[in-house]
């Protein structure tokens, strides 16, 4: 970066001197415009050549040129002398890296060493935990193993003793076996009984369910004749209001008091309410209920008396 400086500093100076050398040989010019209207309060100066001007500019241009060479000079010299110092320094840096890696590279391996002990002591560690574990429930194991032989030990003396009381049990054998034969013979009896119960449930059962569906059509047979009674009733209202008696019919019924037919026409309702239809259907329904309630009883018997 120094040489670059430097050599664009010697172009800019060298260019700086090409252009005051054409000044100098250049035709002077002046300004006319500017004599024309003077100003009104100027004060005549001495005039200056422009040459001297030019030779004046030009001397303090290379007062500083020289300034700036012998700056570039010794920047020049501090550049070799830091180039120098910096390849030192790159070298030690070299050799520091080396180094630093070499000792990284055996750092490393005693970090992975010790990193591996450690491993290995802590599985040692776990084993040696997980085998005191396994002591200790080796240990209460064995512990458990006793308590039950102590168990089994005293079961086994009480065992003995009920084969005792076995050996004397079984002289009794043939008398238990009986009382099981006895037993099974009950209950097959008793299941016996249970099928017949069951059979003879279903059969009322199927009984009550053909009274219930003949107490039905009763119903709707009664609902019917109830029907057909109003019905009828309606048309002998309708017939007595038609044939309602004149005033001759009247003559003649007050004339016969006691004939049969104006007295039960003057009273319509004992004629059809009472003598024509109530005594046989109050006979009809005692028959047909006095027969469903015998044959209903007579089929529910067996099934009570069990």
């Amino acid at each position: 970066s120094l040489l670059v400086y430097t050599s664009e500093v010697s172009v800019s100076i060298c260019a700086v001197v090409m252009t005051r050398r054409k000044r100098r040989h250049a035709p002077y010019t002046t300004d006319d415009s500017r004599r024309r209207f003077p100003p009104p309060e100027a004060q005549p100066q001495p005039r200056i050549h422009p040459s001297d001007l030019i030779d004046d500019r030009e001397a303090a241009q290379q007062r500083e040129i020289e300034k700036l060479l012998q700056k570039n000079r010794s920047l020049a010299g501090a550049h070799v002398s830091l180039n120098q110092e910096l390849s030192a320094v790159q070298h030690e840096l070299r050799l520091l890296s080396s180094t630093a890696a070499t000792v990284k590279t055996e750092r490393d391996a005693e970090v992975r060493e010790v990193y591996d002990e450690a491993r290995k002591k802590e599985s040692d560690v776990r084993i040696l935990d997980e085998l005191r574990v396994e002591l200790a429930r080796v240990r209460s194991d064995i512990q458990n193993l006793v308590d039950d032989r102590i168990e089994l030990t005293a079961k086994l003396q009480n065992m003995e003793k009920d084969l005792v009381k076995v050996g004397s049990e079984l002289q009794q054998l043939p008398v238990i076996k009986a009382e099981i034969e006895s037993m099974h013979k009950e209950v097959q009896r008793g299941r016996a009984a249970i099928n017949y119960e069951k059979k003879m449930h279903t059969s009322n059962l199927e009984y009550s369910q053909a009274m219930e569906k003949h107490k039905i059509t009763l119903a709707s047979e009664i609902e019917k004749l109830h029907a057909e009674l109003a019905n009828a009733e309606k048309r002998a209202r309708a017939a007595a209001a038609a044939a309602a008696p004149s005033n001759l019919n009247r003559q003649i019924s007050a004339a016969t008091p006691n004939f049969t037919y104006s007295a039960n026409y003057g009273n319509p309702e004992t004629g059809y309410g009472e003598n024509l239809y109530s005594a046989p259907y109050a006979v009809h329904q005692v028959q047909v209920s006095a027969d469903a309630n015998t044959q209903y009883v007579g089929g529910a018997m067996p099934y009570v008396h069990h």
